[in-house]
């Protein structure tokens, strides 16, 4: 009954949203968790045993977010089964997000073209290996299916050629983060210099700090990086970094809440690699500066984003 209220209060939502020119982006994580209604239901499309434990699950090797990787624990796919039925799953599960959102972003893009395979048991993520997935046959059918692909490819992490191809096969735009962009050489594509429209611009995601948390750590090179790129001080964060993604030319940009409103590292959403103190933050209307929607739509004119 919960989901029932549930989903009818979402399409009243969207029907709201859509009668003021409003669409929704939603998220897609790539895997699923063991105990989900999803891995219940269809065991034979997980690597699960007999007593329907996982044999491998899902993670990713040492990367920015952590020295020894991420250990998520999610089954993998048994990729044969899904391509016997020819992926009625995914068709269904995208048929069912569409339902509820307008865009929606692949989390771990990279996933399709290749999954970071673990042992279950495996004390940390060091132990897996990258193993192939036959994203071009998925996304194929999936295009196939709706007739295009309403979808953005969250290009993070490793992401090799192999990726950049299966991403740019299918027409998809990947992301940008304007956090990602210091510290490092000119050529660095999370840098506004170096946008493309064909793209979404972030000044973080869920997973990294507010931008004044990050800008309240940033190493001495990065912040000497960041000053001389904007011509002086950063000034008054975040919004040298909301001022940046706007002006960007990627077609769409995304301001977390918690940045909109100034927040800092307490109100930070995820803390890859942990598993306690997680999306935790939740929004009070008493957070909304007075001049916030001024300040906004301002921008939001300035830089031709307005509808």
């Amino acid at each position: 009954h919960v989901q029932f209220v549930f989903e009818r209060q979402w399409q009243a939502l969207r029907a709201a949203a859509h009668a003021r020119g409003i669409l929704l982006f939603g998220d897609l994580p790539l895997f699923v968790a063991l105990d989900s209604a999803d891995v219940w239901a269809h065991r034979a499309l997980f690597a699960l045993d007999a007593e329907g434990r996982p044999t491998r699950v899902a993670g990713v090797p040492p990367d920015y977010f952590s020295e020894t990787g991420q250990l998520w624990g999610n089954p993998l796919y048994e990729w044969e089964a899904h391509e016997r039925e020819r992926f009625r799953w995914w068709v269904e599960r995208l048929r069912t997000q569409l339902a509820r959102f307008d865009l929606v972003r692949i989390d771990h893009f990279r996933g399709l073209e290749a999954c970071w395979e673990i042992p279950a048991g495996a004390r940390t993520a060091m132990e897996g290996r990258w193993v192939p997935a036959p994203g071009m046959r998925l996304l194929e059918r999936l295009r196939r299916a709706f007739g295009g692909l309403p979808l953005v490819a969250e290009d993070l992490g490793v992401i090799t050629p192999a990726v950049e191809a299966l991403r740019e096969r299918f027409g998809l735009p990947g992301m940008r983060v304007l956090q990602f962009a210091f510290g490092g050489d000119a050529a660095n594509p999370h840098l506004p210099h170096n946008h493309v429209p064909h793209a979404v611009v972030y000044t973080g995601t869920h997973d990294n700090d507010t931008t004044v948390g990050w800008h309240a750590a940033l190493e001495p090179g990065a912040r000497a990086h960041l000053e001389a790129y904007l011509g002086g001080a950063a000034g008054e964060m975040p919004w040298p970094l909301l001022r940046m993604a706007l002006a960007s030319v990627a077609r769409l940009a995304v301001i977390p809440m918690q940045d909109a409103l100034g927040l800092g590292s307490e109100a930070r959403m995820n803390r890859p690699g942990r598993t306690e103190g997680n999306w935790r933050w939740r929004f009070q209307w008493d957070q909304v500066p007075s001049d916030l929607a001024a300040r906004l739509r301002g921008l939001l004119g300035l830089y031709g984003r307005l509808a």
